[in-house]
């Protein structure tokens, strides 16, 4: 081990464990501030039992935006978790792509804000484009880590790599699809949001049979 000050050894490659730790923290920050929104309206004076009833069935589009945005960081998480799972490695480009995954994470309570508040064409695509976009950096991360076996501990078996890399994309392409029909019809768009969340559970729970993941 190089002593403090040293230069490191030929062929020593950083750890990942401080991305990690990093890492989970920002999507635990994130998560939480999820809930921040939920609030009910300032009104002078104690509100009666059935005011109050009234006050939290009024916030129902804020808890959708809370739930599905939940529930879509959290499988942010899972593939960012599962990834490294066999990333063991770390270079200046594997950080850059994590800075701006955490980045994208750290943005998605304003965009579950804004369609808790709002339930048309705008919001909805807005919210459809950022979940896209990070889960194309995402996917981006795990096609460079893992291609050619560039940061993994051993290079994976090219059907493996490629069926990986395409399950990366998956989430953030359907994604890209909603905002698409968001613009013609922003109620489906929602719906087709608990669809695409339903396929990445059916997905999780395959992985835990380990058909899908690991790729090798």
């Amino acid at each position: 081990m190089a002593g403090a000050g040293e230069p490191p050894a030929p062929g020593w490659v950083p750890s990942t464990h401080r991305l990690v730790l990093l890492s989970d923290a920002v999507f635990a920050i994130a998560i939480t501030l999820l809930a921040l929104d939920i609030r009910l309206p300032e009104t002078p004076g104690e509100p009666s039992g059935a005011e109050l009833g009234h006050q939290l069935a009024e916030l129902g589009p804020t808890y959708f935006s809370f739930v599905i945005s939940f529930v879509a960081v959290g499988f942010y998480w899972i593939a960012h978790h599962r990834y490294f799972q066999l990333i063991v490695r770390s270079d200046p480009v594997l950080l850059l792509l994590n800075l701006l995954l955490l980045m994208g994470v750290a943005f998605i309570p304003f965009p579950a804000a804004v369609i808790g508040d709002h339930d048309d064409r705008t919001a909805n695509t807005f919210y459809a484009l950022s979940l896209a976009a990070v889960g194309v950096v995402s996917g981006g991360m795990w096609l460079y880590a893992s291609w050619g076996g560039r940061l993994l501990a051993h290079p994976l078996e090219r059907r493996r790599l490629v069926a990986g890399v395409l399950r990366s994309f998956l989430a953030p392409g359907c994604f890209a699809v909603t905002a698409v029909v968001a613009v013609w019809a922003p109620t489906a768009a929602r719906d087709l949001w608990y669809a695409i969340a339903a396929g990445e559970l059916a997905g999780i729970v395959l992985d835990s049979r380990g058909r899908t993941w690991p790729p090798a």
